[in-house]
């Protein structure tokens, strides 16, 4: 079980990671901070810039922190929110990634909820400083958590009317 749990920290939490680096960089394919901050603007999301950093930084660190297994209720917290906001972008797509749907992310905000949920395993930062196994309270904390704050945060920084006139301004000049 153990080496179950590393492999996927390991694959989940790099795979947030590499999401958060394309936010804010030219790495890994991404369109660096600028491109960051025209994708959430093109998405409906005010707050420019910072909400670029905020997401890209929120999901390079939860997802450094899962990997490590480091503070895994909290790094599962931080991972599900971001990726419950990516869902929320998506969602109108259905389901699946082919036509850019919500499967991946929603994919991600699962794993960090069962990462919440198991603990990070033997092999990870938390048990070695003697944190795990959290308390179950805890993990049902941040399995809760995660997708709530990414539903507030979807409420608190999206405005309908911006991503529809984007669409609109995208389908005239299509």
């Amino acid at each position: 079980m153990d080496t179950g749990l590393l492999v996927l920290r390991l694959v989940a939490g790099l795979l947030v990671a590499g999401h958060g680096v394309q936010k804010v960089s030219f790495r890994l394919g991404g369109e660096g901070l600028a491109g960051g901050t025209e994708e959430f603007r093109r998405d409906g999301f005010r707050g420019g810039r910072l909400t670029a950093l905020a997401a890209g930084g929120g999901q390079v660190g939860a997802g450094l922190f899962l990997a490590a297994g480091l503070l895994t209720p909290a790094a599962a917290t931080a991972a599900a929110g971001v990726m419950t906001v990516a869902t929320t972008v998506k969602w109108r797509n259905g389901l699946w990634v082919q036509h850019d749907g919500y499967e991946y992310p929603f994919f991600l905000v699962v794993v960090a909820g069962v990462l919440a949920l198991t603990g990070p395993g033997r092999w990870s930062a938390d048990h070695a400083l003697g944190l795990a196994p959290w308390p179950v309270w805890v993990s049902v904390a941040a399995l809760v958590l995660g997708p709530v704050s990414g539903l507030l945060t979807r409420a608190l920084l999206h405005h309908p009317s911006v991503a529809e006139g984007a669409s609109e301004d995208a389908h005239a000049a299509g």
